[in-house]
């Protein structure tokens, strides 16, 4: 499989399988009901949709979707729509889980109940969001815009092995991480730079397979050959990475808004860990980023 370098490339991918089942957890917003809407008109998915069923149907309405192509279970209290919608995936009766309205911390809550959650014993829970960005070459694939505010050094491994599992199911058989901070050298001024420096090297000792790593690197370093050559940085990740573990979730969710608001980039997130891919989306993001979210999820289900 070529490496995939654009988010709609995933249409042909997912097409091209069988289809998939998804399960929405309070899915009564416009964003939502249009990306599921196109989805399964489009032949991707079927979809299984708790919520409000007169809020889903008006939506639906007004936006101009077939609500009738949505199997939808009238559950209008927020937290037990998404009780109901994890049950549905618990019971193999979908293959991933999407969050609609939902309060995002409510979700994740769910998803972690050890007993009727979707996590198993060992794994965490954290976020990978793939954005295409229209002045880079290829996709970013970045961890943790979402989740986890202040992640360890085992929490970072977690993360890049989960984002690795991804990257690989795009096509990218090699894929090239770097370990976020704001400079290239190791200080203990920065702690950030410690936990990226002791990831290179358990990659560089056999520790992390399938991907290659360095770090720390600050974000221009991996992304900009110019400022690698300014630099003098050897390496074989800088100025081409494919994979972005960020310090801390400031330093991503900032720099994963900045590019889509303001660098006209593309996304699809998902949360990384659970059982099943798990679509965490902001509840204002637009529906093409929806939509290419619930490629992604079938891609990975």
């Amino acid at each position: 499989m070529k490496p995939i370098r654009h988010l709609n490339e995933l249409i042909s991918v997912v097409k091209s399988r069988e289809k998939r089942t998804l399960a929405v957890a309070y899915g009564q917003d416009p964003h939502t009901i249009e990306a599921i809407g196109e989805a399964v008109a489009d032949g991707f998915i079927n979809v299984k949709i708790t919520g409000d069923e007169t809020k889903i149907k008006k939506v639906a309405e007004e936006k101009g979707v077939d609500y009738s192509q949505f199997e939808i279970i009238h559950q209008p209290n927020e937290i037990d729509a998404i009780k109901t919608a994890v049950n549905i995936v618990r019971n193999k009766e979908a293959d991933f889980l999407m969050k609609g309205l939902c309060n995002s911390a409510n979700y994740i809550r769910v998803i972690l109940n050890k007993e009727k959650g979707l996590i198993s014993p060992g794994e965490i829970i954290s976020h990978t969001t793939v954005l295409e960005v229209p002045t880079y070459h290829k996709l970013m694939l970045c961890a943790d815009v979402a989740v986890i505010p202040h992640p360890d050094l085992s929490q970072k491994v977690k993360m890049l092995q989960y984002t690795v599992r991804i990257a690989h199911r795009l096509g990218i058989e090699m894929p090239k991480a770097a370990i976020l901070a704001a400079v290239e050298k190791v200080t203990s001024k920065l702690p950030a730079t410690i936990d990226a420096a002791i990831i290179s090297k358990m990659q560089q000792r056999g520790q992390l397979k399938g991907v290659l790593v360095d770090g720390p690197l600050a974000m221009d370093l991996a992304i900009s050959k110019e400022s690698v050559k300014i630099k003098g940085i050897k390496s074989e990740v800088a100025g081409d990475a494919d994979i972005f573990i960020f310090p801390d979730i400031n330093a991503g969710n900032i720099a994963y808004k900045t590019l889509s608001h303001l660098g006209g980039a593309s996304l699809a997130a998902i949360v990384t860990g659970a059982n099943v891919p798990c679509i965490l989306t902001s509840r204002a993001d637009s529906d093409e980023s929806k939509f290419y979210s619930i490629l992604l999820g079938a891609l990975l289900s």
